[in-house]
């Protein structure tokens, strides 16, 4: 059929845009409706954002989680510090030098941590990274303590002297010289210790220094005196606890020495100085069986802290078990200790196993560290026969 091209119905089609632009605002308007009602949630998603039905148990996360600043590390570390708990500490000082790496405090508390808890080689290359960056009297102060507790006492003694230089007025850099010039046999050493107090009374490390500077001139009494004024300053910093033990050790009072002991496990539960120094008086004193609880507790809570070792390598030997003697000594060995005694009861162990070969190995190691060792040369003349 012919259709005329030209013909228009009587009736014009009328625009549905009006009914479409109604259903849309109309649409728009339920949906506004209902995200103010939170019936709906507006959602983030990989491919964009989404509406979904709301679930009053799925909690709303953030999209993003915030970076922690390193400022906010370094509180949380001085937190840590102030409530003894040391490891946790030492982690957020770590965590703030990673994020700021020219921080010179992050490195130096670090340093001072890994001290008080028996790594004190390891406390060096960070000493030295916060004097490089800043070469003040306290960064050097802790440079100087970390040498002298690694036995490096000709060092130590002159960066101690250049922490004084710096700043004559720090209490830190006098009590890092005091501590060194004792360890050399130095008559100053009283001098300078009793400087850091008068300059700063609440230094804890002043009046830990003036105790051990004490001890080391036979003061018992005094010393005990010192370090119990240095923990009323720092009631949670274990290492004054244990110094203190050391005095009544010296005195041959175990029973308090073993309180003590006992204070900085408790001031410090994450560390194994208090452990271990707990279980080694707990041997003398003639409880082996708490004396090997307690070192395995020091090994539990830091695997890598040689004298606990080698302190229960001493008890086992004490016990006749020379095998677990052997292993143990072996095993301080390879976290580091060094010394003439446990080189000399190392080679020992072997010997009571009629071990001679291996026995010669070891004290001739002590020998090395002191030709005059008179038990090492009397052994070896045992082996020799």
């Amino acid at each position: 059929m012919y259709i005329d091209r030209r013909y228009r119905s009587k009736y014009r089609r009328r625009s549905r845009w009006p009914i479409t632009l109604a259903v849309m605002a109309l649409a728009a308007a339920v949906l506004y409706a209902l995200l103010s009602a939170g019936i709906l949630v507006v959602r983030p998603g990989p491919h964009g954002v989404s509406i979904k039905p709301y679930d009053p148990f799925r909690p709303v996360l953030p999209s993003m989680t915030p970076t922690r600043s390193a400022l906010s590390y370094l509180a949380e570390a001085e937190d840590d510090y102030q409530a003894g708990k040391l490891a946790s500490a030492s982690e957020a000082y770590a965590r703030a030098a990673a994020l700021e790496p020219g921080n010179d405090e992050a490195y130096q508390w670090q340093a001072w941590l890994l001290v008080l808890r028996g790594h004190p080689t390891d406390a060096v290359p960070l000493a030295r990274k916060a004097v490089t960056l800043k070469p003040s009297a306290m960064n050097l102060a802790m440079l100087a303590i970390s040498l002298d507790w690694s036995e490096s006492y000709d060092e130590a003694l002159s960066t101690a002297l250049k922490a004084v230089d710096a700043d004559p007025l720090s209490a830190e850099a006098h009590a890092a010289l005091a501590e060194v010039y004792a360890d050399k046999n130095n008559w100053m050493a009283l001098q300078e210790a009793q400087n850091a107090v008068k300059i700063n009374p609440s230094s804890v490390i002043a009046q830990r220094d003036l105790g051990y500077v004490l001890q080391y001139e036979g003061r018992y009494a005094d010393a005990v005196a010192a370090y119990a004024k240095a923990a009323q300053i720092a009631p949670y910093l274990g290492y004054v606890f244990v110094s203190a033990g050391n005095t009544y050790m010296a005195m041959g009072d175990n029973t308090n020495a073993i309180a003590q002991y006992q204070k900085a496990v408790d001031a410090n539960p994450d560390d194994p100085v208090g452990y271990d120094n707990l279980g080694r008086a707990s041997g003398l004193a003639g409880d082996p069986d708490t004396a090997i609880a307690t070192l395995r507790k020091a090994i539990e809570v830091d695997p890598t802290y040689g004298l606990a070792y080698a302190h229960l390598a001493e008890v086992y030997y004490s016990r006749f078990n020379y095998e677990a003697a052997i292993e143990n000594f072996q095993k301080a060995v390879d976290e580091g200790v060094r010394g003439e005694q446990y080189y000399y009861e190392y080679g020992l162990s072997y010997y009571d196993l009629n071990d001679c070969r291996n026995a010669t190995v070891w004290l001739q190691k002590a020998l090395e560290v002191n030709p005059d060792s008179k038990l090492a040369q009397d052994a070896l003349q045992l082996c020799a026969k």
